[in-house]
């Protein structure tokens, strides 16, 4: 069984940035897809962004393209999500969550099997 533990969230000033880790523990990720994914008040949690078991390719929202970027460190277990230029609009709760496969097939969260707490984050201006 796999537990994932985001960390990172907080308060954040509109253009500033943040990175969110995400550690995995029990067992490797090495060959599965990662992803992020957030929920605001009152809305349905969303995808953000995947990458690949290799790191290769990524996916991202186009709501977060050009602004936020996934990354992946294979030997610390840990996927992250770097925040740059946010905005009012990301403030949600942001998980992360195990891809079921180790290529990026599809983008909805049936795709994914693990999921973690969660970390809030508020962006304000």
């Amino acid at each position: 069984q796999v537990q994932l533990v985001e960390s990172g969230g907080g308060l954040v000033q509109a253009g500033g940035s943040l990175r969110l880790p995400c550690v995995a523990s029990g067992r490797t990720l090495s060959s599965y897809a990662m992803g992020w994914f957030r929920q605001a008040p009152g809305k349905e949690r969303e995808f953000v962004a995947a990458i690949s078991w290799s790191g290769t390719t990524t996916k991202d929202a186009d709501s977060v393209k050009g602004r936020f970027t996934i990354s992946r460190d294979k030997a610390d277990n840990t996927v992250y999500l770097q925040m740059n230029t946010p905005i009012p609009e990301d403030t949600a709760v942001y998980y992360c969550a195990v891809h079921r496969w180790a290529l990026i097939g599809g983008a909805e969260m049936s795709d994914f099997g693990s999921w973690g707490q969660g970390t809030q984050v508020t962006v304000f201006s």
